[in-house]
């Protein structure tokens, strides 16, 4: 148990119902696994170096990697959006699975920067994939989003609910931050990274997963927006606000613990686990959790140095470099942890390409390639089909209140064509 005693576990095997453990056990053909068959990830062009922050805010190169690792971060442009990064991201990611976007049974994209309350960034992402099939939606739980989502399409594959995932983390924290205040604004980045989940009867994938959340530390960080009756003050209406160093300390402690809990949930050892994936956040941060876990820094992959925070988009975008670095390979045990703000957290134990998957060349990779690329184009026409239906529709048919109004007034000047014909004294004779 966590601290407030509400970290709860799940298993691989069935998760913690016991009905459903024993089920497993006399059918072992039940068990449903998931498992991570494509990632991709995708940043913004532009590079922003501490130096070209010291002419912005009163701040030094020294002074930032001093203090949090950080040299440089991706700063979106203005044609970007945490819905062409996370698109794109995505994209990566089913040709790295070879997965179509009609084969998605549901998209669930982590993020606290979504361009809109509603509709949700997931829905947007579904419509230009052309992921017909897919149910989508966000979900927020700050830096520790992604593995909230990457749970939640686990859990729907082991019960059989759905066959297919897209996961994903985005964020564009360059909209949301203060630039006068240099403890949170030489912190952030852009980016966003995917995974696709697939559910296999091969033993492997998402092993366990450990979430938690302690509400009482809600005022540490956050942003504000539009719900807020009032604004403390020091905070600013929909901008990024934070007590670096509470953060701090909670981040080291719940690190260490949930580690712990999601990988003797799985069943290991810390001797088991061949790399830890965390949120990246600050290396002073990570070089402590290594320090209390006793294992060494090196365990801990780190690229905060070139990314800065990207929040939800951390984790997955760190795991795709760490796989093209040769950091992970096959039936490795990995552990993926973040924390942030709600306060939130969570760590998953994930046994890597518990599934192999024969690589198309030559032709068949190419017919494959085709394929998406011919459903991403559908994707474009349809959207726009059905943008022209809906506005014909409506001004051939009206709006309802329009339609409400005319049938008012047409029934008005009935009525008085009747009193003309037939005036009321002569209908209603005393």
């Amino acid at each position: 148990m966590g601290e407030n005693g509400n970290l709860r576990k799940g298993h691989g095997e069935g998760g913690g119902n016991p009905l459903s453990m024993v089920r497993n056990i006399l059918n072992p053909q039940h068990i449903r696994h998931a498992h991570i068959t494509g990632w991709g990830m995708e940043v913004p062009n532009r590079v922003v170096t501490n130096a070209e922050l010291e002419a912005v805010v009163e701040t030094t190169d020294e002074w930032i990697r001093s203090r949090t690792g950080i040299q440089e971060r991706r700063i979106a442009s203005e044609r970007d959006s945490v819905v062409t990064l996370a698109f794109e991201a995505a994209r990566k990611a089913l040709d790295r699975a070879d997965v179509l976007p009609t084969d998605l049974d549901m998209i669930i994209v982590a993020t606290s920067t979504p361009e809109d309350i509603y509709p949700t960034t997931a829905s947007r992402i579904q419509n230009l994939l052309g992921a017909t099939r897919a149910g989508a939606f966000d979900l927020s739980a700050a830096c520790s989003g992604f593995v909230y989502a990457l749970n939640m399409g686990a859990q729907a594959i082991r019960t059989r609910s759905i066959e297919k995932a897209l996961i994903i983390g985005a964020e564009l924290n360059s909209r949301v931050l203060d630039w006068n205040d240099r403890g949170t604004c030489v912190l952030f980045g852009d980016g966003a990274g995917a995974v696709v989940l697939e559910g296999s009867e091969d033993a492997g994938g998402l092993l366990s997963c450990v979430l938690g959340s302690d509400g009482s530390g809600a005022e540490l960080l956050g942003i504000p927006t539009v719900g807020r009756s009032s604004i403390p003050d020091g905070w600013a209406l929909h901008k990024i606000h934070m007590d670096g160093r509470e953060v701090f300390r909670f981040a080291v402690h719940i690190m260490q613990d949930s580690v712990r809990q999601a990988i003797d949930a799985a069943g290991l050892g810390m001797n088991d686990i061949q790399l830890i994936i965390p949120h990246q956040a600050n290396q002073r941060i990570l070089t402590a959790a290594a320090r209390a876990l006793n294992i060494p820094e090196s365990m801990f992959y780190s690229n905060v140095h070139r990314y800065g925070n990207t929040s939800a988009a951390s984790i997955p975008i760190a795991l795709c470099e760490a796989e093209r670095e040769g950091r992970i390979k096959p039936e490795d045990n990995i552990v993926l942890v973040g924390f942030g703000g709600g306060l939130t957290w969570a760590a998953a134990v994930i046994q890597w390409q518990g599934v192999p998957r024969p690589q198309k060349r030559g032709l068949g990779a190419a017919l494959a390639q085709s394929r998406r690329e011919v459903q991403y184009v559908a994707a474009f026409w349809r959207d726009r089909a059905m943008r022209t239906y809906r506005r014909v529709e409506a001004s051939l048919r009206g709006s309802p209140a329009k339609n409400a109004a005319m049938r008012e007034e047409r029934e008005k000047k009935r009525r008085k064509r009747d009193d003309l014909v037939d005036p009321p004294n002569d209908r209603n004779p005393k």
